[in-house]
């Protein structure tokens, strides 16, 4: 393979082209070779393309000077500039050479097929960085003058305001930043939606969360419906929300999505059935295991086959360090404790574990002491936690109802028993 390849298949991608084909890129590559996980064909225009298109244009690159002076806070600013680099981007004329190496790919794949055109950022898809959704997706694109548009659509989509915004926040530099577009085959589905291997807002890693609505995932991501939500754990579903899903998108037969209404006799209908849900929970944990962290999956379903279109580290889990075991455990966070709630340089952490008293492990820039089941009493807790956390009763009912279940707030989101 060329170094400079503009066009790579997901067969000749893997997590170490990352800078070529960027986060969803890299992660559709890896998945496509994951015996079990089935992944809608494609490939991607490598980021060696963006840099040829945008790299000798002397008005985008005056843009991006003016860019970089602005701070978070200068808003109309930002939404302004970003405005007229997308306009540039958008305008600029893709080579003959590229266009030649897109639309080969395309005739192995199908000329005439419908396609789901994706950004991919070099940014993106990071185990400590998302951007989730910060792009451009565009869906049921038909045809080779279209493809080539939304292309340049989603280069241009490199610098939506919001985009700018949270790369100026996290401290990321605007010229190291460059976008491969996805263009894999489009799958017509009934069902689709989003996995979560870990739950997103307890953080409880050993259970599974599944949102699911009607037809194209899009009214899920852009907030149009109320989709199901699912609680997988230990291989059983342990919790269903049946929500009223009111409208749905589908795809159009001659390119295109349109909104519609759901009928009202299936707006209660469950989304997924229970055999459905536990195999995809399935598929979700050996996503997880390949990636070797928490996921956030899209996901569709078409003819009883699930198909896996996006995974992605989940960044806003509450850190807690690595165990050896699958037991629950309980951690105090020794900067809370400190009353510092900020998290550490690698330095800090590395000078209070040498000089601790007791073993400290780390995570997310923190420090945590382990605390063993024989010494949590209520007592112990309210002695030793006055100033970093209070203790909330919480009830969980699986089979049968647990009672006496705290959470460490600010520490710990993991339910606990507490002994007396």
């Amino acid at each position: 393979m060329c170094v400079n390849s503009y066009v790579l298949s997901f067969q000749e991608i893997d997590k170490t082209k990352i800078s070529m084909v960027g986060g969803k890129g890299s992660n559709l590559g890896e998945l496509s070779k994951t015996p079990g996980i089935l992944v809608p064909d494609g490939f991607c225009v490598t980021t060696e393309a963006y840099k040829k298109i945008t790299g000798n244009n002397q008005e985008l690159k005056s843009l991006l000077d003016e860019l970089s002076r602005l701070r978070v806070e200068d808003r109309k600013k930002i939404g302004g500039v970003s405005r007229k680099i997308r306009m540039v981007i958008e305008r600029i004329s893709i080579s003959e050479d590229i266009e030649e190496e897109i639309m080969g790919y395309l005739t192995k794949f199908g000329k005439k097929d419908a396609y789901a055109v994706r950004s991919s950022a070099t940014a993106e898809d990071l185990p400590t960085a998302s951007f989730a959704g910060q792009q451009d997706t565009y869906l049921n694109i038909i045809g080779r003058e279209a493809i080539l548009k939304h292309i340049s659509k989603c280069w241009a989509s490199l610098f939506t305001a919001r985009a700018v915004t949270y790369r100026l926040k996290n401290g990321f530099n605007h010229r190291k930043v460059h976008l491969s577009v996805v263009v894999q085959k489009m799958i017509f589905p009934e069902a689709a939606g989003i996995l979560f291997t870990a739950d997103p807002v307890t953080s409880n890693r050993k259970v599974l969360s599944i949102d699911a609505s009607f037809g194209l995932g899009e009214a899920l991501v852009s907030g149009l419906v109320n989709a199901d939500n699912y609680k997988v754990r230990d291989g059983k579903v342990i919790d269903k929300k049946i929500s009223t899903k009111k409208l749905a998108i589908y795809a159009l037969k001659d390119g295109g999505t349109k909104e519609y209404e759901i009928e009202p006799e299936i707006q209660d209908k469950q989304v997924l059935r229970s055999e459905q849900i536990l195999s995809l929970a399935h598929m979700g944990r050996k996503i997880e295991e390949h990636f070797r962290c928490p996921q956030d999956i899209e996901w569709c379903l078409a003819d009883d086959t699930f198909y896996i279109v996006q995974s992605r580290p989940i960044t806003t889990l509450y850190p807690i360090p690595e165990a050896n075991d699958h037991e629950n455990h309980v951690y105090v966070s020794v900067g809370h404790q400190q009353m510092m709630t900020d998290a550490m340089k690698p330095l800090g952490l590395s000078l209070w574990q040498l000089t601790a008293a007791r073993p400290m492990s780390k995570a997310g820039g923190r420090l945590f002491v382990l605390v063993h089941l024989a010494q949590l009493t209520l007592k112990w807790l309210k002695s030793r936690l006055p100033y970093i956390t209070e203790l909330i009763p919480f009830k969980i009912s699986y089979r049968k109802p647990i009672k006496n279940f705290f959470i460490i707030k600010d520490t710990i989101t993991l339910p606990i028993k507490l002994y007396q």
